[in-house]
């Protein structure tokens, strides 16, 4: 089984910039994503064999997240707590062996000025992961915005304390895995260095490969058994973000069948 985990940071614009034809390439049995900046009704994807699932932003042009499934969820839940989460950063779709929830964690700002926020929604985030997890295993993807080491960022030391690579939320993501879960793409390729997945769009910097590793697929611990590989299709343009993919036993798809 296939999951495709893109931030395509606007899906209007990335959709003239190749996202179909990846899309269909690919084949993904799950593809989720973050950054739609999307309203109902602003957009129209015909992808036969999947069922969609948006969940907007109240604010314009902004955040929201969206999960393309060939496979028919039990349940499907928008946010954590539905009354406080306005700005459509996740997606929970539970399955027979498994639950899926697509994210896309609050930035701190460049001056840090969201910085409180972002450590109290990452403590709610992680107790609900662990809440979901008490159920049944559980498969996290999408945009988390931080670089957890040094190996995940080009210039760790000139870009310590800066915003996605504070010693707060870099130590948020280290109690998140603490909690039970697997960085399944480092659970595969401990040491590979140069593996990133977002760039600055300043000219020639993500040809010269200057990027951060800020999207993830986190798996439950349990789950290790399953992962098949994960990897980052770092040469697929359209958005700030590249495409990254984890292939999982088909066992847990044949589950929901």
């Amino acid at each position: 089984m296939k999951l495709v985990s893109w931030n395509v940071n606007g899906l209007r614009a990335c959709v003239n910039k190749g996202f179909e034809d990846y899309f269909k390439a690919v084949d993904a049995d799950l593809f989720c994503l973050q950054e739609t900046k999307l309203q109902d009704g602003q957009i129209c994807l015909d992808y036969g064999g999947y069922q969609q699932y948006w969940n907007y932003a109240e604010k314009k042009g902004y955040s929201g997240t969206a999960v393309f499934s060939k496979m028919k969820p039990l349940s499907v839940r928008y946010g954590m707590e539905e009354d406080r989460e306005p700005e459509g950063r996740i997606l929970t779709l539970e399955f027979e062996a498994f639950h899926l929830v697509t994210v896309y964690t609050p930035n701190a700002k460049r001056d840090l000025s969201r910085l409180p926020y972002r450590l109290e929604w990452e403590d709610r985030f992680r107790e609900y992961l662990r809440q979901l997890d008490a159920r049944k295993p559980v498969i996290v993807c999408g945009d988390l915005n931080v670089a957890h080491e040094e190996i995940d960022i080009k210039n760790a030391k000139s870009n310590r304390g800066n915003s996605g690579f504070t010693d707060e939320e870099r130590g948020k993501m280290t109690r998140l895995l603490e909690a039970g879960f697997v960085d399944t793409f480092r659970h595969f390729y401990p040491d590979r260095k140069d593996a990133y997945t977002w760039w600055s769009n300043m000219p020639g910097i993500r040809e010269r490969n200057v990027g951060w590793r800020i999207d993830y697929f986190l798996a439950s611990e349990r789950l290790k058994p399953r992962l098949t590989d994960a990897g980052i299709d770092a040469h697929i343009l359209g958005s700030d973000h590249c495409p990254i993919v984890l292939e999982v036993s088909d066992e847990l798809k044949q589950a929901g069948e």
